[in-house]
């Protein structure tokens, strides 16, 4: 309570309403599933669109695995499905497995400059054939930096170990300095003790510098910082051209207290996360430890420069003022990345890494947005007895991901090419509320091949549970919705083959003539009665979890009276705004839920305890997936 200790007036603001609990989102998707390129260890970012995917991710381009052979990028066809049906929002865990689980870097991109050992390796920042690139150094020499400070030579925006070019100035006849001041490249160095700069080609000495600031005198001398710009041009065309800004050669260049030379900007671990998303390529600290100083670096390039540019050379280019930038740079190619081999159950599952970063399901479970989870092209050839068990395990791992964070539901593939006898097989193994299967895949046109391909429907499906709670709301049951994409289906269904995979919690894509094609099957794989809708499941995971992020204001508060009667207001006004959308059956909020919260769900043994325990009760619409017309003859003389 505030405090009155001088006389006066006092103006308070307080409250005469209950919270307010907002609806959660429930069309924020999370798909799992190999890609061809694009980081396997981050945090997700968000995606809204296709072309974010490519961007990150890889193009529609098959896969090529060293033990299954090429294998169509479910992923790709998934993530276009999802936002064609009217998905939003998507978050990607992308997996790998390396055909060498020795080597950390199987499956990149690389190359070198010309050498055997190479003087500089260059390396694709993530695993996967579409990590091939081309990688240009640009070398960019500035303006002289060399000024008069007073009677004194002095330099303006050098920084400690930045590379210079010092040579004698074109306009004067001869240098008015001692002759030992011999053009060429220097590491400059700032001297703390002298306060003054020197400048050494050998090595970062400030004992044995070859040239003090004070034999370079302002226009007999030219002093000019040199910079590379790095660009990077995939040879895949889904992936984006990168340019870097101009980038300090020496592998100890600090600017403001952080690192920022070439090897600190592309080194393992960036300084930042947005880089370590965006960054192409990376140089390993073992390859780079050679390198003392910014001037061997420098020199390792014009070591290469003869052979990529024999009529010039890149020391020639950079002594030329009017040389054009290609001939100061220096280009080559990193290839040679590869898809690995097929991921195991266990890429999907996901683990925690030792430096705390995961993979997999497990990347998913810092996300709490997400609502559907799935696997796109997990379960393709799920009837082949050498992948079937990593398929079923894969479908497991879905399941009990969503069972484990309560407030989502796994959307789950039929296997490819499947029998009615598989399918149900299939669905004989499954029981889970937080899941729910579909058959058959479907047929669609592949951009990449201009083939009619089939794939698994899980992306479709998550774009229309999208598309259906925008539209309508998510107690609406997911089904009777077009498939947009759809060319046809793996296998027609009819009303009797539904008769026998419907019961059974299989959901179906049907043709119907004069509707097109349509998702015709809402119901989850439970055997409880009392879940056996999705719809259900999906509202139920959304009050429960709009509840529980809108009353957190509640904990550590006073537990009696006062508080229990607040977060029944809390409650009964957010149910009761979803009782007047129609989301609660009753015609009359009595009918259509109750809150109890009081010493009738409280012992003092719960009050002891620090618990606060609230009874909610729900009446639910359910879908009408039978709808009878009882049709019979009438007599126009008869009395009803």
């Amino acid at each position: 309570m505030p405090e009155y200790l001088a006389p006066g007036v006092f103006v308070e603001e307080v409250s005469f309403r209950s919270k307010s609990i907002e609806g959660v989102s429930t069309t924020t998707t999370g798909f799992v599933g190999p890609a061809r390129y694009g980081p396997l260890d981050l945090e997700p970012e968000l995606i809204t669109s296709l072309v974010e995917f490519e961007r990150t991710y890889g193009g529609r381009e098959k896969l090529d695995y060293a033990d299954a052979g090429e294998i169509d990028n479910y992923l790709w066809h998934a993530v276009r499905a999802f936002f064609e049906e009217g998905g939003k929002r998507l978050y990607i865990s992308r997996v790998f497995t390396p055909q060498d689980t020795e080597d950390l870097w199987s499956g990149h991109a690389r190359g070198g400059l010309p050498g055997s050992p190479s003087p500089l390796a260059v390396f694709a920042r993530f695993p996967g054939a579409a990590g091939d690139a081309r990688v240009t150094f640009t070398f960019k020499v500035g303006q002289s930096v060399l000024v008069a400070d007073g009677a004194v030579p002095g330099v303006r925006s050098l920084v400690h170990r930045d590379v210079v070019w010092i040579r004698a100035a074109a306009a004067s006849a001869s240098p008015a300095v001692s002759p030992g001041v011999a053009d060429g490249y220097y590491l400059a160095l700032l001297d703390p003790v002298n306060d003054t700069w020197v400048f050494s080609s050998t090595d970062d000495d400030i004992a044995t510098a070859d040239v003090q600031l004070a034999q370079l005198t302002p226009g007999a001398y030219e002093l000019r910082i040199i910079t590379v710009t790095v660009t990077v041009a995939p040879l895949s065309g889904s992936l984006v051209p990168f340019t870097s800004p101009d980038l300090p050669l020496d592998p100890d260049h600090e600017r403001a207290g952080s690192p920022d030379g070439l090897f600190d900007y592309f080194s393992e671990a960036p300084a930042s996360l947005a880089r370590a998303r965006t960054l192409p390529i990376v140089f390993r600290a073992d390859d780079v430890a050679g390198f003392n100083t910014g001037v061997d670096l420098l020199q390792a390039f014009f070591n290469a420069a003869p052979a990529a540019f024999p009529a010039l050379g890149l020391q020639a280019a950079l002594e030329d003022n009017d040389s054009t930038p290609a001939a100061r740079s220096v280009s080559l190619v990193i290839s040679d990345g590869d898809d690995g081999v097929r991921p195991e159950a266990d890429e999907y599952a996901g683990i925690t890494t030792p430096d705390d970063r995961k993979t997999g399901l497990v990347a998913f479970e810092d996300l709490e947005d997400i609502s559907i989870v799935a696997a796109p092209g997990s379960t393709f050839g799920y009837e082949d007895p050498g992948y079937g068990p990593t398929a079923r395990t894969i479908v497991r791992a879905l399941i009990r991901h969503a069972e484990r964070m309560k407030y989502r539901i796994a959307v789950i593939d039929s296997g490819d090419d499947q029998a009615i006898s598989e399918v149900r097989a299939m669905r004989a193994q499954l029981d889970s509320t937080y899941g729910a299967l579909y058959y058959p895949w479907i047929r669609v046109l592949d951009p990449l091949t201009q083939r009619e391909i089939h794939v698994p429907p899980s992306g479709f499906v998550a774009g229309i549970y999208a598309r259906n709670d925008v539209n309508r709301a998510v107690y609406k049951a997911p089904a009777n919705e077009v498939v947009n994409l759809a060319l046809g289906f793996e296998r027609f269904l009819n009303k009797s083959q539904q008769e026998v995979l419907n019961p059974e919690g299989i959901n179906c894509f049907r043709y119907f003539e004069g509707r097109g094609m349509r998702l015709w099957g809402a119901r989850t794989i439970s055997s409880d009665p009392e879940w056996k809708y999705v719809n259900l499941r999906r509202y139920f995971a959304y009050v429960e979890r709009s509840i529980d992020k809108g009353t957190q204001w509640s904990v550590f508060e006073p537990n009696g009276e006062k508080l229990w009667a607040n977060v029944r207001r809390t409650v009964e006004d957010f149910l009761l705004n979803e009782w007047q959308n129609g989301a609660l059956l009753g015609d009359k909020p009595d009918k259509a839920f109750f809150v109890k919260c009081d010493r009738s769900t409280m012992s003092q043994n719960d009050l002891d305890n620090g618990r606060l325990i609230c009874l909610v009760g729900l009446a639910p619409l359910r879908p009408a997936e039978f709808v009878i017309f009882r049709i019979g003859q009438w007599t126009a003389d008869r009395k009803v």
